[in-house]
């Protein structure tokens, strides 16, 4: 096999973690999809022991140690690093916690150069992937490999297959952005979930399998794509001194991270052979929450396109440029959508004898709509955290800077 065996390379991996079950969620805590409770194992242990079957291991390894609190975030470092000691893998395993995030935030600071839009830190899903690129730019790599805990190692060729196209050149364009996929506890990589009748105006499962057999389950290996999986990606060093996470996107922030990407000419290409196990702990918020959240992230996607202006080096993008999937809930039917979509779960909901969310989900139309017709400007904002985050990984990107904060790894 084909391997880029001289790139750097640091895999990164977050770790989510919440109060015990005894004390549960608290108002003002980050929403995470399944944050493990301190009392419980969790499942990075499982991810770190799969690591033995990878016959490529010239790679690093840094855990990011992310609460959902403040409150417990000693508890946190200390629950990774006991799991980090029992795993015993000859990969060196580093660790990145709230210490490291201050060290480089000080260290910012110093050089007159501040996060100004709060870019790197330990808290919400896109910050938590920018310090996944930091965490591999600290290390000296020129490739990072995202995973996630809940995922399993079951291909010995992984990391053969994540380095191999990585920094090369496909059909005239150098290859920066990689999408690998999941595979499912089923062995599939289509979704298998219930569909219920407020569905029919927000198929999510149905459009995210059409685009996976379009784009997973037939060829070329290697395909530009209009998606990514946050835990199956491979970023070049050349692509993240460009483009940050954005952290003003609640979820979703891989697709949104790749839409950022392709509106300054770098494409994500998805490789059919680079699949991980996904298996993670179910998700326990109510329907109306997990339709708010994903709202929430359509709305900014599509007023971050219609918002575009003609500035040099950019490509303008339509949301046909992510059909099937993002593209059908980035388009002019959005307000309907939601409008629709939300009165039948709510009328379901009510049947059920929810009230609560019946009227959660009347709330969902109304924010929907407000937050459809403000006059916010998520592109106007993405040119300005991009201009930061670039000078900060200036700053960043020098032997002195790494040698000043070795000591944010534990």
């Amino acid at each position: 096999m084909k391997t880029n065996s001289h790139v750097k390379t640091t895999m990164v991996i977050p770790s989510y973690w919440a109060r015990p079950t005894d004390i549960g969620h608290k108002q003002g805590d980050t929403v995470y999809d399944h944050p493990i409770p301190l009392d419980r194992d969790g499942t990075l242990q499982r991810a770190l022991r799969s690591l033995s079957i990878l016959e490529d291991n010239e790679f690093n390894v840094v855990v990011l140690s992310v609460a959902t609190t403040t409150d417990i975030e000693n508890e946190v470092e200390k629950k990774i690093k006991d799991i980090v000691n029992n795993v015993n893998s000859p990969i060196e395993i580093r660790i990145l916690s709230r210490f490291g995030e201050k060290m480089v935030q000080d260290y910012l600071q110093n050089k007159n150069c501040p996060d100004k839009y709060k870019l790197l830190l330990l808290s919400g899903y896109s910050r938590v992937r920018n310090m996944c690129l930091l965490a591999a730019h600290l290390c000296g790599a020129n490739v990072a490999v995202l995973i996630d805990d809940d995922e399993v190692f079951e291909d010995p060729h992984f990391m053969q297959k994540a380095k191999e196209f990585i920094g090369s050149v496909h059909d005239n364009q150098e290859i920066l952005g990689i999408a690998g996929y999941y595979i499912n506890p089923d062995n599939s990589f289509m979704l298998n979930r219930p569909v219920s009748p407020w569905m029919a105006y927000w198929d999510k499962t149905s459009l995210m399998n059409r685009a996976f057999k379009s784009f997973i389950g037939s060829g070329p290996r290697l395909k530009r794509t209009p998606f990514v999986f946050g835990g199956n990606m491979v970023i070049h060093k050349k692509l993240w001194l460009e483009i940050p996470f954005d952290p003003d996107v609640p979820r979703g922030e891989d697709i949104d991270y790749l839409c950022n990407a392709k509106m300054f000419g770098y494409d994500f290409y998805i490789d059919r052979e680079l699949a991980i196990k996904h298996d993670p702990p179910p998700k326990s918020h109510p329907k109306w929450q997990q339709f708010r959240e994903d709202m929430f992230r359509f709305i900014y996607m599509r007023k971050k396109l219609l918002k575009q202006k003609e500035i040099p080096g950019m490509t303008r993008l339509k949301p046909s440029d992510f059909d099937p999937y993002p593209g059908a809930f980035i388009k002019d039917d959005l307000e309907e959508l939601i409008f629709k979509a939300n009165t039948m779960l709510g009328q379901t909901l009510l049947a059920e004898g929810d009230i609560n969310g019946l009227k959660e989900c009347q709330k969902n139309i109304l924010m929907g709509k407000e937050k459809l017709h403000s006059d916010s400007d998520p592109f106007e904002n993405l040119l300005k955290i991009k201009a930061n985050w670039r000078e900060m990984m200036k700053v960043l990107d020098n032997d002195e800077a790494r040698a000043e904060l070795k000591g944010c790894f534990i």
